[in-house]
């Protein structure tokens, strides 16, 4: 641990002389203009001697004898090297772009899901046009053309999805709205369907350790949602969406110019669906009667000459579930035994806001400040048990970017401040607690574009449960040839456990709630440790003359202490701390390829390896499949002139069998067999574009009708000993069909 620190912290020597060389580096272009390149990396050869050329190309770097090679470089032209005789001359020197630098893109025409061969992180970048593959009503329903995330229904009454990423579920996630960490707490099992997919621009997939610079949580990986902006936006938009279902839901954004330097956008969301739906014949409603209403005013505030941006968002929603057993009426039947029936209300309230400042004249350096509160309150029971959360939560970061010696060796240094109040009641049991902490972080990045790049943070906390503790991260890139890129990582992550909201769908059976130790600070608890190790390789290559490239990761999770959810025995839900091992480790393969114009193909295999020692024993992890097949295609045709064009998607799964835990202990009748069978859905959908304005679409998700036959345990006897709604690996309600359209204008 020393040494890595030691590593970090070591800062490049900066050398003095009494002579200096001046020059020019320009955009070679067919015009031959003199167009200056801001940011070039200009040094010496084997020194760490350099410079960053200003806003017109200029640059002044110090000279001695000795020094006889300069190396000129920057992103997406080919570096090169100048013999430098003397100082006398200035330097005037035309760099050529080059395609060997790009992004790789899966998709041809725009970048709706791309992979740089150029960062440390292994990220991949979704953009609006690839969530337009799907009906896409929220952030939780995001995912379905992306092989990396994994996306499943927690239970059988409440309809939630569930994602997963590297075979850990969303809690070892962190999931930030402009890097401002907001699915979190009392938002962790509901808080991506609190996010409408109109409202995303762009989501930001990092496996593996991410940076800490947002903080210590994340474990697994980081998902960053962009949203899309008041100045960029159009100025009208209205998305209009039914499904059979009986699904209904509204998306309109209305921007407007308020003056040169303001800009202001009203987004209102709505969705509703209140028939009842049985398709399975259990008497429980196969997806809940819900009401959702959503609200965002952004401001936008941007000053090009002095380098100043920045954003303030204010939120509003309210959302209502129902589910429960066909005739239940919560009016007569609430908290009785006369149906069973459930009810989940929350309103939530946030304000955030984002400043940022780069120096006109030293672009390199920028000041970042970002500060977020949030108000959720959630009153709900389900059957016979109560469980009511508030929890207020702020959130405030300042960074810091400069360089030293060149832009080859950036820094981002900053603070960092949360605070968390819960106040829980599980039944007649009130769980109250505050959480603080205080940090601080320091990240050195190298950047040798063509070969190496590496980027190494380290972060100090104190926080008044969790005690004062260091988190590392470390990120590798190589490219020994063209188009290729070796990816290797590591780092360390820590979170206290929000057992209760986290893990919603105990309450939603029959189970007694055991919390087996005592002596932590977090419900007796103590916290989650865990280290992340990973490494990738992403290959770019022509195949029969048109682009392709394939991925291959091995990420691997080891937990130095988890909270373990012990759901072995079928009259209990347990948590303890854990003893032994925890792992979970992730093999990803991945192809996409252009055939032809228009036309793209994305296959993945994944296998996991998932385990835990319980007390009954070392398991594989509950209900997580160890093997998946993805296959998405997509085809566009040609774009007319006025926009006009049709769109053509389909989603391919499946999903390997997953193990049960155990019932062994149930009457035979509410028994089940060691492992689920095998599943596979198929999601299609086409568009119409008839203009730049105008476009309508059709789809399906799960066309097969798989349908997962008595999800729900003991469903005839809900107050009874055996119930159960936790055993779901597949679809419940069969196939739905869906139409929508869109109008915009700019």
């Amino acid at each position: 641990m020393r040494k890595i620190i030691y590593i970090i912290f070591i800062l490049p020597a900066i050398f003095f002389s009494q002579e200096s060389i001046s020059g020019m580096i320009i955009e070679a272009n067919k015009e031959n203009k003199h167009i200056g390149l801001v940011g070039a990396n200009v040094y010496w050869l084997d020194t760490t001697v350099g410079t960053v050329t200003d806003l017109d190309g200029k640059f002044n770097l110090s000279y001695k004898p000795e020094y006889e090679k300069l190396v000129v470089s920057y992103v997406g032209f080919k570096s090169d090297t100048l013999t430098i005789k003397s100082p006398d001359k200035m330097v005037q020197h035309w760099l050529q772009p080059t395609s060997d630098l790009e992004e790789v893109t899966v998709t041809s025409r725009k970048q709706a899901t791309a992979k740089s061969f150029l960062k440390a992180q292994n990220v991949i970048t979704v953009s609006s046009d690839e969530l337009l593959k799907a009906a896409c009503c929220n952030l939780s329903e995001s995912f379905e053309t992306n092989p990396s995330i994994d996306v499943n229904f927690a239970d059988a009454i409440t309809g939630t999805r569930q994602i997963k990423m590297l075979g850990l579920t969303s809690p070892y996630i962190l999931i930030a709205t402009e890097n401002i960490p907001s699915i979190r707490g009392a938002s962790q099992t509901y808080g991506l369907s609190f996010i409408p997919g109109t409202w995303v621009e762009s989501i930001q997939i990092t496996k593996g350790a991410g940076s800490v610079i947002n903080g210590f949580e994340s474990i697994a990986g980081q998902i960053n949602t962009e949203l899309v902006k008041p100045s960029t936006d159009d100025k009208l938009f209205v998305n209009l969406y039914g499904a059979t279902n009986s699904r209904l839901e509204l998306n309109t954004h209305l921007n407007t110019k308020v003056s040169d330097k303001w800009h202001s956008g009203l987004f209102i969301h709505g969705n509703t669906q209140n028939e009842k739906h049985d398709v399975n014949n259990d008497g429980f409603l196969d997806m809940p009667l819900f009401n959702q209403i959503n609200l965002m005013n952004r401001w936008q505030y941007t000053d090009t000459q002095k380098g100043f941006v920045s954003f303030i968002n204010l939120k509003y929603l309210n959302d209502e579930k129902q589910t429960g057993e066909l005739d239940f009426n919560p009016d007569t039947d609430k908290l009785t035994t006369n149906y069973w029936g459930s009810e989940i209300e929350t309103e939530r309230y946030e304000l955030s806001g984002k400043f940022g400042y780069v120096n006109p004249e030293v672009p390199w350096q920028s000041l970042g400040v970002q500060a977020a509160f949030s108000s959720h309150e959630q009153e709900s029971y389900f059957g016979l048990n109560v469980y009511d959360i508030k929890h207020n939560s702020l959130y405030a970061n300042a960074i810091y970017n400069s360089i030293i010696g060149d832009s080859r060796n950036k820094i981002k240094t900053g603070i960092s401040y949360t605070y968390d109040h819960y106040d829980e009641l599980v039944n007649i049991t009130d769980f109250e607690r505050t959480e603080n902490s205080v940090g601080a972080f320091f990240e050195y990045s190298y950047d040798n574009l063509e070969l190496l790049n590496l980027t190494a943070g380290v972060r100090i906390d104190r926080h008044n449960l969790l005690g004062t503790f260091i988190t590392p991260r470390v990120h590798l890139r190589y490219s020994p040839w063209s188009k290729s890129a070796f990816r290797a990582s590591f780092g360390r992550g820590k979170r206290s456990a929000n057992i209760f909201t986290e893990n919603q769908q105990l309450f939603a059976t029959s189970r007694t709630i055991g919390i087996l130790n005592s002596g932590g600070d977090i419900y007796g608890l103590d916290p989650e440790i865990a280290w992340n190790y990973g490494v990738s390789y992403l290959q770019g290559f022509n195949l029969f003359g048109r682009q392709a490239d394939i991925t291959l990761d091995y990420y691997k999770t080891d937990f130095k202490n988890q909270v373990v959810v012990d759901w072995e025995n079928p009259q209990e839900i347990n948590f303890y701390n854990l003893e032994g091992k925890s792992y979970a480790n992730s093999f990803q393969a991945e192809f996409n390829y252009n055939p032809f114009e228009g036309f793209d193909l994305r296959m993945a295999y994944k296998l996991y390896d998932v385990k835990t020692d319980y007390n009954s024993g070392r398991l594989e992890r509950p209900l997580t499949p160890r093997n998946r097949l993805f296959a998405n295609v997509g085809y566009k045709t040609k774009e007319k002139d006025n926009g006009a064009r049709w769109k053509f998607d389909a989603t391919f799964n499946w999903l390997g069998d997953q193990r049960y835990a155990s019932t062994t202990s149930n009457p035979t009748q509410y028994q089940l067999q060691e492992r689920t069978p095998t599943v596979s859905t198929l999601n299609a959908q086409v568009t119409k574009v008839f203009s730049k304005k105008f476009e309508v679409y059709l789809g399906g998700e799960n066309i097969t009708n798989l349908r997962q036959s008595n999800p729900i345990l003991g469903a005839e006897d809900p107050f009874g000993a055996n119930f159960d709604s936790t055993f779901v690996y597949g679809p419940i309600f069969g196939s739905m069909y869906y139409a929508g359209l869109r109008f915009k204008i700019k």
